[in-house]
Parts: C-alpha cells; sequence; structure tokens
C-alpha cells in the first residue's frame, strides 16, 4: 500500500463547500471536492474533521471569565499591577519613565484576549483611582485602559509571538491610546492646549517605543514558555 493514499490533492480551492457540525460531539465536518487524490482514488468528495473546542473565537475567549483558575490568575495580575505602580517606576530625565504596573495587564491580554483584557483594564483603572484618591474620576482614561488591551488582545492573542506584532501593537496603543486620547483627555480636563502638551507627548512615546517593546517582548517569551501552556490545557 503507498504511503500516501487518498491523501486530496486541492484542485478546487482550500475552502469547504459547506460545513457540518455535530454540537453534542464538539465536531465540525468540511465537505470538500477535488479531482484528484495521491494514491489510487480518483477524486470526488472528501469529508474533513475539525473539532470546534480547539478553535476559540476572540469573542469567545470572554467565556473563560467562569473558570476558577482564570479569575484567579486575574486577581493576583490585579494586585501585583497595584504594587508595582507604588514601588517599580524608573525616571530618566524629562522623557522616559519606565512603569511596569502595565506589565500585568499585557500579560492579561495576551493569554486571555482582548474582550477579558478589556475587562480587567478597565477595572484596575477604576482600582487604581480608587487607591490613589487623586483628583476626581475621569471615565475617559478607562476607556482608554480598555482600548489598549483590546488592541494588545487583537495582535497578540492566539497569535504566534512575534517581534513585528509586539511592535505593531506598541505603535498602535502609543499613536491611538496615549497620543490621540489621552492628549484630548488632558485638554477636556485641565484645559491644556493640545499644540502646547502634544510636542513633548510625542517624543516621550517615540523615545519609549523602542523600551517597551523590548521589555514586552521579553516578558511575553517567557509567559509563553511558563504559564500559557498551563492555561491553554483542556481548553
Amino acid at each position: 500500500m503507498p504511503d500516501r493514499q487518498g491523501v486530496a490533492i486541492w484542485t478546487k480551492g482550500r475552502f469547504p463547500r459547506l460545513w457540518c457540525r455535530i454540537p453534542l460531539l464538539h465536531q465540525r465536518y468540511g465537505i470538500y471536492t477535488s479531482d484528484v487524490v495521491e494514491g489510487n482514488c480518483k477524486g470526488g468528495v472528501f469529508m474533513s474533521q475539525e473539532n470546534v473546542a480547539s478553535k476559540k473565537s476572540i469573542f469567545s475567549s470572554v467565556s473563560r471569565l467562569k473558570e476558577t483558575k482564570v479569575l484567579t490568575f486575574c486577581g493576583m495580575m490585579g494586585a501585583l499591577a497595584v504594587v508595582l505602580g507604588y514601588v517599580a517606576t524608573i525616571k530618566f530625565g524629562p522623557y522616559i519613565r519606565i512603569g511596569f504596573s502595565g506589565l500585568p495587564n499585557q500579560v492579561v491580554d495576551y493569554l486571555f484576549g482582548p474582550w477579558i483584557g478589556a475587562i480587567f483594564g478597565g477595572t484596575m483603572d477604576i482600582v487604581k483611582w480608587f487607591l490613589s484618591g487623586d483628583g476626581d474620576f475621569f471615565p475617559g482614561f478607562t476607556i482608554t485602559a480598555m482600548l489598549g488591551a483590546v488592541i494588545y488582545g487583537l495582535f497578540l492573542y492566539n497569535k504566534p509571538l512575534k517581534w513585528w506584532r509586539v511592535i505593531a501593537a506598541q505603535l498602535t496603543v502609543k499613536v491611538v491610546c496615549n497620543l490621540i486620547l489621552n492628549t484630548l483627555w488632558l485638554n477636556l480636563l485641565y484645559g491644556q492646549a493640545i499644540a502646547a502638551i502634544l510636542p513633548g507627548r510625542i517624543v516621550s512615546n517615540a523615545v519609549m517605543l523602542p523600551v517597551d517593546t523590548i521589555i514586552m517582548m521579553i516578558l511575553l517569551a517567557v509567559i509563553k514558555s511558563s504559564i500559557k501552556p498551563y492555561f491553554d490545557k483542556q481548553r
């Protein structure tokens, strides 16, 4: 018997003609057509099985909040973010400020996706404001925190960890969240002229882009090899 007997050659597209789903078995079957196959078959209609449970969309990832281990880990990351906010900020001059309190947020975004990340980011923004007691609460910064989590999650959740993904995620967050939204919030909240504060913010974010990218890449590489396999099991 040939080693590759019955292997279909894709001659009519790689996309299935239709899907058949068996919910109780968590299986999905794709119906394909092909002119020829390798081996002693002459082509025809083929059925390919797919495990539905293994292909979670970014939208269905929010259901993982029902898992005790996910809730516990998010609670631990929240506590760590609060502690890091108080003790782990390094300043080099007026433009370089390395803060580590956002790293737990990025870990949650990477592990559990944009929607759990958004919930976590918004919640932590409110918790940090409550604990700091610094000024009046402004929901704009909460929106920024949630949007940043969505951006990180869309770039990184269930995706191969690549330098270009981390750079793109950091760049998008810095432009959309830091330079556009947060500058607007500062203008609305304190009346600071955008033209006056934007140049300094551009310089600061440009300087921090490579720093934050390197830190994030190193952190997520460690998380990928040490923690992520635990949460990927039995999904």
